[in-house]
């Protein structure tokens, strides 16, 4: 007689998850994300691409990672070299995740903020090196995050910014006052990496 077979418990918001740090201080360190609505941490072989290309940049660099969710791009920048990484996170399961990392990592160059994406940007006074946007998906947020980022000069003269959108969600191929410097489709995921235009290259 054959045994029935248990059913997998279904995952719950709250309940974690694990993600691993590539490179870096921690390589191979794994640390826990929580699940809630929307949170979709960017997979390894996508980071190991996006790192490639900060090569040169990320030393020393002062980043925004502005829907942290999980905390991979962040923790990942820290491992490599960067001087600080400011998370901005809603959701408030997320938020105890990521503190229980920092804490677990035991690193003094973390910022978490617990706050909205578009209200923490309206409300920045300075600029980073590189901002990460990775939003929930069909949200159509890209757009409306660019245009603040340029409007409230959030970006450093010679800053990058990532994106990771939905194949088809990004209503511009060149999004005004951005260059794309590197891009890359994994299914339906698109990773773009951008630079700002200057006055001169506008006119």
């Amino acid at each position: 007689m054959k045994k029935a077979r248990r059913k997998k418990p279904q995952r719950q918001p709250g309940n974690t998850n694990t993600l691993r740090i590539i490179a870096g201080q921690w390589r191979g360190r794994k640390l826990s994300f929580a699940t809630a609505p929307g949170l979709r941490p960017t997979p390894d072989r996508v980071r190991e691409t996006l790192f490639n290309w900060l090569q040169g940049y990320l030393h020393e660099a002062h980043c925004l990672d502005l829907f942290a969710g999980s905390g991979a791009l962040a923790f990942e920048a820290l491992s490599r070299g960067a001087a600080h990484v400011t998370l901005i996170e809603q959701h408030p399961a997320a938020i105890q995740q990521l503190t229980q990392n920092i804490h677990l990592l035991k690193t003094d160059k973390a910022t978490l903020i617990q706050a909205d994406a578009f209200d923490y940007l309206d409300q920045q006074p300075y600029p980073f090196d590189i901002i990460f946007l990775d939003p929930p998906f069909g949200k159509n947020y890209l757009p409306t995050l660019l245009k603040q980022i340029t409007e409230k000069q959030l970006l450093q003269k010679n800053g990058l910014v990532y994106l990771e959108y939905e194949q088809g969600e990004l209503p511009q191929a060149n999004p005004d006052h951005f260059k794309t410097l590197k891009e890359k489709q994994a299914g339906k995921v698109v990773s773009r990496l951008l630079s700002p235009v200057s006055n001169s290259e506008l006119m």
